[in-house]
């Protein structure tokens, strides 16, 4: 049986948002407490494809409030270099919003997964009724390589970002913890009264 606890879950977020999360924990699109201040930092091209694309369930791709199973994604280094047309973050501005399943079944938290990129025609979706199989589904092994370039696994890229997709807004009691580039981007997140022990200041997991 799989550990859920420690099948952790990552969602990037710009540090300005955090105050907002801290009183109505993660939010879609869609939720009556959405944030209307929200600081994107995404590929607004990417955003509105995802905003269209139809799911095998019938919903669509936007409406769900999407997690990484790793860190390091080519969505950070995009986000970090400003490739894309998209204007550059500084790494010290990203912050990772870490969970894991085990927290999203406790809460009761209606979600899907993918087993690559969401965006992707080749990645396949699968229910709550499939998450006793995730390790079987998702490649793990692919959702925490450094780099996905590879002449002999031209499909690596789209397994690293194997997603979790949850359909409503996430409650802050469901975030464990938090990842920061720097002591600057920590000092500013326990000014926020956030508890310093849950803080990580972890450059390996930027670029």
């Amino acid at each position: 049986m799989p550990d859920f606890n420690k099948i952790y879950l990552f969602r990037m977020t710009h540090i300005e948002n955090i105050s907002h999360i801290l009183s109505f924990g993660i939010t879609h699109r869609n939720s009556e407490n959405a944030n209307p201040n929200y600081v994107p930092i995404g590929d607004g091209s990417l955003i509105t494809s995802r905003n269209t694309k139809l799911l095998p369930n019938g919903k669509l791709l936007g409406d769900y409030i999407p997690f990484y199973f790793g860190v390091r994604t080519p969505m950070l280094i995009v986000m970090q270099k400003g490739w894309n047309g998209i204007n550059a973050t500084d790494a010290a501005n990203i912050v990772y919003c870490i969970t894991s399943v085990q927290e999203m079944i406790d809460h009761h938290l209606d979600f899907i997964f993918s087993n690559g990129h969401a965006n992707s025609d080749l990645s396949d979706f699968f229910t709550s009724s499939d998450i006793m199989n995730i390790e079987t589904i998702v490649d793990f092994n692919a959702t925490k390589v450094k780099w996905w370039n590879s002449v002999t696994d031209t499909d690596l890229k789209r397994r690293k970002e194997a997603e979790f997709l949850v359909g409503e807004d996430i409650p802050y009691s469901a975030i464990r913890g938090y990842v920061v580039f720097n002591e600057k981007a920590k000092s500013d997140l326990v000014k926020l009264n956030i508890d310093k022990n849950i803080i990580i200041v972890n450059q390996n997991y930027y670029f």
